[in-house]
């Protein structure tokens, strides 16, 4: 994707103009995200996991089984799988929105996060950041607002207030954008873009909010951030992504129905049925085989060797 090297367009009429902060906008793009000064091992175990849906009894049926896993800091990782095989029910307690049914049997960083003090637990979500498939866009703020707002975890609120009236950041959430192609989105409402315009507003959130972090976060947790663009823009927000984070040592895990983009850009592939693993192979060992007994009952493309990714056809799977 091209570099953010044009000037930022123009602010509407009654807000701070930016445009003299065109000179700022191609060293904003070339942030490097500050190593944090402490090493994290920042890994995630599950032992025999069990989830049931968060607000109902306890007899429902449990979204995952039996889980038994560990994932490393740094790792990218992608989860695969028919629709409703627990995908996102996984994200959701890696990003610890949701605690297992035995609290103890998910760890982060050989802790037990549902053991600590609220204050403790409340820091250790700082350290990551989970994109949903549908990113909480107000739809008549502005793209710059929207954007700005992964940094709001991190700020006061006067200085949240500040930032919404006249951000002095304008740049970095430029550049953010820019990395996706929507640079000129920068003063847009949320109500006039596409619906891939508005999940690359998510992911350009996802990234301001690293490189404002000075290295705190250590992970990101992405639910479906290709369901809404097209083969080329998803392979290139996928690009941006992976290489910001494999720079710095960001964990990923993605939940994902594209399998090609799985096999050929993540380092490990996780499948879920049903609510319970199927495989946890790195990508060199995912064959062809494993796949159609993983999507058996989905209509599958035409089945190819396993040196060729083979995908699931787009139009017939949802999402988890």
């Amino acid at each position: 994707m091209s570099a953010a090297t044009q000037a930022l367009p123009p602010a509407p009429s009654g807000q701070t103009d930016h445009s003299a902060l065109s000179t700022q906008v191609a060293q904003a793009a070339q942030i490097e995200p500050r190593k944090a000064e402490w090493v994290e091992v920042a890994g995630y175990a599950f032992t025999q996991a069990t989830v049931r849906p968060s607000g109902l009894p306890s007899a429902a049926p449990a979204v995952l089984r039996g889980i038994s896993v560990s994932i490393a800091a740094g790792e990218t990782v992608a989860l695969i799988g028919p629709s409703g095989a627990g995908k996102t029910s996984l994200l959701n307690v890696l990003a610890l929105a949701q605690a297992p049914t035995q609290p103890t049997s998910f760890k982060r960083s050989a802790l037990a996060p549902y053991a600590l003090a609220p204050s403790a637990l409340h820091a250790l979500r700082k350290t990551h950041f989970y994109a949903p498939q549908t990113a909480p866009l107000a739809p008549r703020q502005r793209v710059i607002n929207a954007v700005m707002a992964g940094a709001l975890p991190r700020w006061g609120g006067w200085k949240s207030l500040r930032e919404w009236f006249a951000s002095s950041h304008a740049a970095s959430a430029y550049a953010a954008l820019q990395a996706f192609d929507l640079g000129e989105k920068l003063y847009a409402r949320v109500d006039t873009l596409s619906g891939g315009e508005r999940q690359r507003v998510g992911l350009a959130r996802a990234l301001l909010a690293h490189r404002m972090a000075g290295g705190e976060i250590r992970a990101w947790f992405l639910d479906e951030p290709l369901s809404a663009l097209d083969p080329v823009l998803g392979e290139q927000a996928l690009n941006v992504l992976l290489s910001e984070a494999r720079s710095s040592g960001v964990l990923v895990v993605a939940s994902l129905h594209h399998v090609a983009l799985a096999r050929s850009h993540f380092d490990r592939i996780i499948g879920l049925k049903n609510g319970e693993l199927a495989f946890d192979v790195p990508r060199a060992q995912l064959t062809n085989a494993m796949i159609e007994a993983l999507y058996a009952g989905e209509p599958l493309a035409q089945s190819v060797p396993d040196s060729q990714p083979l995908d699931v056809a787009p139009a017939l799977v949802r999402c988890a």
